[in-house]
């Protein structure tokens, strides 16, 4: 139950982020700061990473990381080749990609940190 539960969490996810990137956004919430888009870019991918990770986890390949990340980049490099290619309001944007990029190597990292420093399953059981 719990593989196609996060099989439709990241799906799910990855439609409505096609869609919040294709169509014209109207009203997004203001962070206060001249580069929001990029911090919501950032966010965006972030996430993004986090539930390909989720999903790959427990499969039994390797890399399972890097294999998250490179869905992740590579969905933020057709998102951004789309909206310069079928919208009009929308134009292909390297500091789009950058933050894009940014997001999933920081939740890679964070990945990485905590999977370093928690304990093992086994050690779990022990206490």
């Amino acid at each position: 139950m719990h593989k196609y539960f996060e099989l439709l969490l990241v799906v799910t996810y990855s439609i409505v982020l096609t869609v919040a990137s294709l169509i014209r956004l109207n009203k997004v919430p203001s962070l206060g700061s001249s580069f929001d888009d990029k911090i919501y870019h950032f966010l965006a991918y972030f996430v993004l990473m986090l539930l390909w990770y989720n999903y790959f986890r427990r499969k039994t390949i390797s890399n399972t990381i890097l294999i998250s990340a490179s869905i992740a980049i590579g969905f933020g490099l057709i998102i951004e080749i789309l909206q310069n290619k079928i919208t009009e309001t929308r134009v292909f944007d390297l500091n789009d990609l950058a933050a894009n990029t940014f997001g999933v190597i920081f939740a890679a990292l964070i990945i990485t940190c905590l999977l370093y420093t928690s304990p093992s399953p086994r050690d779990r059981q022990k206490s």
